[in-house]
């Protein structure tokens, strides 16, 4: 009987040609993206050419009060009343003009640019501001047109009404940068001057004039109406326009949520550090006051060039965004029916291929993990069913050798362990009884070979002392011998007894007495070796229970060290302190040495290791290293060649409970 085997090529056809169709969907996503980020795109097209008609209008303005500056400097009034002296026909008639030229200010200087009228207000004159517009004219003696900030203090010689006018209380909004001041109170112009010449051509006197910004919609209703035709959306105007004095809407038709102009409104910070502060448009999607624009602001930059505010336009996002969401909507239902038709059919044609593959895909997984006792029950005649038989050949195979090998690893484990331990525990003890024995052999040895010199030394000082009872000086020095002998045979006694680990003998001192009394030893070797030792002892410390001559043995070692690190000479810090924890007291010994190489300094406290060839022993620092340990201490060193070595010793307080009488011997 012939079986017939439907090809997993023909299948993966079918597949292939599902994912075909299935592209449709990923063009419906293309397409409404595409659509989508266009509307956006000329959206933006339009507010960047509405922003370069705002800027025509505001440039306008400013163009228009340069004119009428100009044509006012040349009058013939101002001419002649210059001449004349006649200040009173000058002030009725600028006021006059003023007033028929609609101008916030219009002032008259001299040559030197002192205030000869403000029409304004004429009862201040005679001063000479910080003006540049005029200090433009009266370097160049040519008309000038710019926008400019006039503080606070100016703006009192202007009037009372128009320091009240620029007085906005500024307002937070919605991502706005925080600010310390809560009102503005200068005043943004577009002011324009002019030169006054006489009949003869002669430069005498400067005129300027100009408006003021603050609550005066005039341009931004003007670029309103001009560029957008009034349009509304929604009962809401499709676009407006704004002046910003620094980041303060100071003259706008954005209306807040009471339908009133959102004056001392806040542009955000986003758009501030763009604009203001990096000097460049923005161009985009902005939330202003309580609403989200398309928006375009570009710096408004005075005479110097520097930035003091910005001009913005910006139309409703809201027509935009609804005209993009129509568009997607539609996509978006053409798409899903497209999918529910393909979700049908894949459903239908993968059915009998996915299922196998995924059995034989989790059952791979499962024996990834170490589970070889997977099978996977196929019964196609296909190539995946030939591919499940294989599988499971394959799995049992698996499962017996990997039986061997776990068993045999184990095993191996198990051994490798068991020897590392023993000879980690072997050279641990061989180590460190290699060590005690050296100790107590070199111990034994300097005992026996010491100890009949030191006691005759011991008893011909006596006899000697005996005999020099008249020679004060003689005798202090031969006790001084006497006492270091008996120091020599403690050494002696304190090495055998590092050995044997015998416990000192404690009691209770002030660490800087024992520090004292060994630098009025050490004071001659110091000396002879041209070493400085500076002693920074803290008072009051802490008192300590120690062994007093094993504890000056430690110091000796060191002192002797550092000495012996400085051939040339140097300095060598002795400082006592209580520890962080104050726990502790620490005694320090930092000298200006060659310096410990740092592949030395894990080996310094070792026995008989040392860098002085016949001249150590290298029983020093481990004898000391010992009797510390013995006190319940440490030793830390620190050092950097070329620089020194630190060498910080640190000993545990004594318990109040624990203490005996104090040693008054230490000398």
């Amino acid at each position: 009987m012939l079986t017939f085997r439907f090809p997993l090529r023909l299948k993966l056809i079918i597949i292939f040609s599902l994912v075909i169709i299935s592209g449709v969907f990923v063009l419906t996503v293309v397409g409404i993206h595409m659509i989508g980020s266009t509307i956006i795109r000329q959206a933006q097209d339009k507010v960047r050419l509405d922003l370069n008609s705002a800027r025509e209008v505001y440039h306008g303005e400013g163009e228009t009060v340069r004119m009428k500056i100009r044509l006012i400097a040349e009058r013939f009034f101002i001419k002649d009343a210059l001449g004349s002296g006649d200040h009173d026909r000058l002030r009725r008639e600028l006021q006059k003009i003023r007033e028929d030229n609609a101008l916030d200010i219009l002032t008259l200087t001299d040559h030197q640019g002192r205030i000869l009228v403000r029409a304004h207000n004429p009862g201040i004159f005679g001063d000479r501001p910080d003006d540049a517009v005029t200090d433009w004219v009266l370097q160049r003696k040519e008309p000038v047109t710019a926008t400019v900030i006039v503080p606070e203090e100016e703006m009192e010689k202007i009037g009372a009404n128009y320091v009240e006018r620029a007085r906005i209380k500024l307002i937070p909004t919605l991502k706005s940068r925080p600010l310390d001041k809560t009102e503005e109170t200068s005043g943004m112009f577009i002011k324009a001057a002019a030169p006054v010449l006489d009949y003869d051509g002669r430069f005498v006197g400067v005129l300027y004039g100009g408006y003021m910004l603050n609550r005066n919609y005039d341009i931004v209703d003007k670029v309103k109406n001009t560029v957008y035709l009034g349009e509304l959306y929604k009962g809401r105007e499709m676009g407006t326009a704004t002046i910003f004095l620094d980041d303060a809407r100071i003259s706008t038709n954005v209306m807040n949520v009471e339908g009133e102009r959102a004056i001392g409104t806040r542009v955000s910070e986003e758009v501030y550090e763009q604009v203001i502060v990096k000097g460049k448009p923005w161009i985009g999607r902005a939330f202003v006051v309580n609403a989200w624009y398309m928006t375009a602001y570009e710096p408004i930059r005075d005479i110097r060039g520097d930035i003091i505010g910005m001009l913005y336009v910006g139309m409703l996002e809201a027509p935009y965004v609804d005209l993009r969401n129509r568009v997607i909507y539609t996509f978006w239902g053409i798409a899903v029916v497209i999918v529910v038709l393909l979700i049908v059919i894949a459903n239908y044609t993968t059915l009998n291929i996915v299922k196998p593959v995924k059995a034989l895909a989790l059952a791979t997984g499962k024996v990834a993990q170490g589970d070889m006792s997977q099978r996977v029950e196929i019964h196609t005649t296909d190539e995946i069913g030939f591919l499940g038989d294989s599988f499971n050949k394959m799995a049992a195979a698996l499962q017996e050798a990997t039986e061997g090998y776990q068993t045999l690893t184990r095993t191996l484990e198990q051994k490798v362990k068991e020897k590392t331990d023993e000879l980690r525990a072997a050279e641990a003890i061989l180590v460190q009884s290699d060590k005690l024995a050296s100790l107590g052999k070199l111990g034994a040895g300097v005992a026996h070979e010491l100890n009949n010199p030191l006691t005759s030394i011991m008893l011909n000082s006596y006899l000697l002392l005996e005999n020099l009872e008249t020679n004060e000086s003689s005798r202090q020095n031969l006790q001084l011998i006497i006492d270091e002998t008996k120091r020599c045979g403690s050494i002696v006694s304190g090495l055998l007894e590092f050995a044997r680990q015998t416990p000192p003998e404690r009691v209770t001192v002030d660490i800087n007495r024992v520090i004292e009394s060994t630098m009025l030893l050490m004071e001659t070797h110091a000396l002879v070796n041209r070493v400085r030792i500076v002693t920074e002892l803290t008072s009051e410390l802490a008192p300590i229970m120690i062994d007093v001559n094993k504890i000056k043995q430690v110091f000796t070692n060191i002192i002797m060290n550092a000495m012996d690190a400085m051939p040339d000479g140097g300095n060598l810090a002795i400082r006592s302190r209580m520890s962080e924890d104050a726990r502790h007291v620490e005694i320090e010994f930092q000298d200006t040495g060659k310096g410990i190489p740092e592949e030395h300094l894990k080996k310094i406290f070792d026995p008989f290791f040392t860098t002085k060839g016949t001249k150590g022993t290298g029983l020093g620092l481990a004898i000391s290293y010992g009797i510390i340990q013995q006190h319940g201490g440490s030793i830390q060193v620190k050092s950097m060649v070329g620089q020194g070595t630190a060498m910080v010793i640190s000993l545990p307080i004594t318990d109040s409970g624990d203490a005996k009488k104090e040693d008054d011997s230490v000398k």
